[in-house]
């Protein structure tokens, strides 16, 4: 994380905290950097007019003045049982270290009583959890950055056949499944949509040139229809067939794709 996305997600921190706020060491064990580092950036946001205040003693720490704070969410112990259920579902290399973060928040923000309550609730679930290879996690934040910001990639791929090749792609959706994750780009090499496993991307470098607006086909992998994330976030966007966030049917997920060798 570079520092201006820190400085950004510290005073999300110290928002999500409330009044508990939170001490320079719980901070930079938080982000994973020094506490030397941690203060620096406290004081460049003081700089910047962020209002922050600090209590001294042995439970102090740095708060967010409560203008700058929204009154906390208030999730019932069922409803953080139920976020707790679906993070845990998705401890994809991409997304562990927010989800967790996620879900921090929502606990700091619950009296203790329903924090109990809601654990209570979890430790009755357990998900069936099927291994499947992880990809590199540098390269894959270099591939959801590319993904993200529609940027070409410049990628060192082994195919099935353990053959070797560096291509040119356009980045368009990142598929994640119970047998691993795919990366779905237009490949520049084959001159048509592929997929690509990302444990099998030995190298990965943003071209700094922006992808051509390409249109992305609805991404289809191993027979599988799949299930939009952002649905949740605005269903009022959602298409007519996808009501539930699915893609479209299996009859079109032979036609769709092809395996990027």
């Amino acid at each position: 994380m570079n520092r201006i996305d820190r400085l950004y997600a510290l005073v999300e921190e110290l928002r999500a905290a409330g009044p508990r706020g939170r001490t320079a060491r719980q901070l930079a064990s938080h982000f994973e950097v020094s506490v030397r580092t941690i203060e620096r950036d406290l004081s460049a946001l003081g700089q910047a007019g962020v209002p922050l205040a600090t209590r001294s003693g042995r439970a102090g720490g740095y708060t967010l003045d409560r203008s700058m704070s929204l009154p906390p969410l208030n999730f019932t112990p069922r409803e953080a049982a139920a976020v707790a259920v679906a993070l845990s579902q998705s401890e994809h290399v991409l997304f562990a270290k927010d989800a967790r973060s996620a879900l921090q928040k929502i606990v700091a923000a619950m009296p203790d009583r329903a924090v109990e309550e809601a654990w209570q609730a979890a430790e009755k679930v357990r998900l069936l959890v099927q291994s499947a290879p992880e990809p590199d996690a540098e390269i894959a934040e270099v591939v959801w950055r590319a993904v993200r910001d529609n940027h070409v990639l410049r990628v060192v791929y082994i195919d099935v056949g353990g053959v070797e090749t560096t291509r040119e792609v356009e980045p368009q959706h990142v598929v994640v499944g119970p047998n691993g994750s795919y990366l779905m780009a237009w490949c520049h090499l084959r001159q048509e949509d592929r997929v690509f496993r990302m444990d099998r991307i030995t190298q990965a470098e943003r071209i700094s040139s922006p992808r051509p607006q390409r249109a992305a086909p609805e991404p289809l992998v191993d027979g599988h229809v799949t299930k939009a994330p952002a649905s949740a976030l605005r269903p009022e966007r959602s298409l007519p067939n996808t009501d539930i966030g699915l893609s479209r049917g299996r009859e079109t997920v032979d036609s769709a794709r092809r395996p990027g060798r």
